[in-house]
């Protein structure tokens, strides 16, 4: 499985966890704040560059500034030794062929070396092979193959558990010395030529935004229900504040079958209890019963509703507007993703379409991993 993380990323890591050894207070939280401090600064144009960088990030007493360096030499040049030893180890004797080694090191600890000697090609090779999964995460749903389902659905679960965590590490500013806040210190202390002079602090933001998902499992949604559902479980299982419903004849209420741990075995008990699954699509009817069953309790100016479906209903077009009107008058937002927008000659010229779209706050394709992803914006 192919894995969007650079042997670079790794080690950092790593190298936090040898700091927490030596007495350094370095948590998941600090180790996140290291990585998106180099993030914001790179490219380098020194060796110099990242152990300033991460000295800001990890050294917070005036012991561990004097001790930082030291330990920064230490790491790399241990890690630097680690890497000629692995290759001494791993050299053929003469006139023998190396032997391919399944899950050998050599490639991830060369590339540390190479990085920190300049050298990106094997960088440049990793974003190579992750290039292939971003041509998947491109492909519409409705043209896999056999073979890629499995391999989107992963992708799928992935972007929905990154999406969940975005949302629950939202931070904002504080004026105890909690968590050092890097980018905002750096930003205030630019105007003194650079010296940190006066620091900045965050804390968890009070996570109130509760999100509620409608997906549309009728016939017409064949192609693309499953890998909505799975984004929907992969969510849900990330989430805390989220309900979820899929509806076709009628709505029925997801949320506590895609608590199970096995996806299919929740989408398997889905299918068998949904009226109506693979059938037809009364989206009027099916809102109505939402906005009278769980209007009252789900929706409010923190709630975000996302609604999954191509709008093609044979039901009651008018009572689809009121009930959209009565969601988007007690919701923060309304996005509805449509599958078939992903087609750029479509326009939501069906009955259902006009009469939801006046009460939609966003409306955005739905018809690959990619338009799930871009949920991250559309949700702030």
């Amino acid at each position: 499985m192919i894995k969007r993380q650079t042997t670079l990323t790794a080690n950092v890591v790593a190298f936090c966890r040898f700091l927490r050894q030596k007495g350094y207070t370095v948590g998941p939280r600090e180790e996140a704040d290291a990585l998106q401090a180099l993030l914001a600064i790179a490219p380098f144009h020194s060796p110099e560059a990242m152990q300033l960088c991460l000295r800001a990030a990890l050294a917070r007493t005036y012991a561990q500034l004097h001790t930082f360096d030291e330990l920064y030499t230490q790491y790399w040049r241990e890690l630097d030794k680690a890497v000629d030893s692995k290759l001494k180890d791993g050299a053929p004797e003469p006139g023998q062929k190396q032997k391919p080694k399944r899950g050998a090191q050599e490639p991830s600890l060369m590339n540390i070396k190479n990085w920190l000697q300049g050298n990106t090609q094997q960088e440049e090779a990793e974003m190579a092979a992750y290039s292939a999964q971003e041509a998947l995460s491109h492909k519409d749903f409705s043209v896999l193959a056999e073979a890629e389902m499995e391999e989107m659905r992963q992708l799928i679960a992935r972007i929905a558990r990154a999406l969940a965590r975005r949302e629950s590490r939202r931070r904002k500013a504080s004026p105890k010395p909690l968590q050092l806040d890097l980018r905002r210190t750096l930003r205030t202390n630019m105007r003194r030529g650079g010296e940190l002079l006066e620091l900045r602090y965050y804390k968890p933001a009070r996570h109130k935004k509760q999100i509620v998902l409608l997906c549309d499992v009728s016939k017409s949604m064949d192609l693309y229900s499953r890998f909505l559902i799975q984004f929907m479980y992969g969510l849900q299982s990330a989430y805390q504040h989220i309900e979820t419903f899929v509806f076709s004849t009628q709505l029925y209420r997801a949320t506590a079958a895609l608590r199970q741990r096995d996806f299919g075995q929740a989408l398997s008990e889905l299918s068998g209890r949904v009226p109506g699954w693979s059938g037809g699509t009364r989206i009027g009817e099916s809102f109505h019963a939402f906005s009278n069953e769980h209007a009252n309790r789900l929706l409010n100016k923190q709630t975000v509703v996302i609604i999954m479906s191509d709008g093609w209903d044979t039901g009651d077009t008018a009572l689809l507007g009121e009930s959209m009107k009565r969601i988007h008058q007690r919701a923060g937002k309304v996005i509805w993703l449509n599958p078939l927008a992903g087609s750029q000659a479509y326009e939501p010229e069906t009955q259902g379409m006009q009469a939801a779209m006046p009460y939609i706050d966003v409306f955005a394709p739905g018809h690959n991993a990619e338009s799930l992803k871009a949920l991250q914006r559309q949700l702030r």
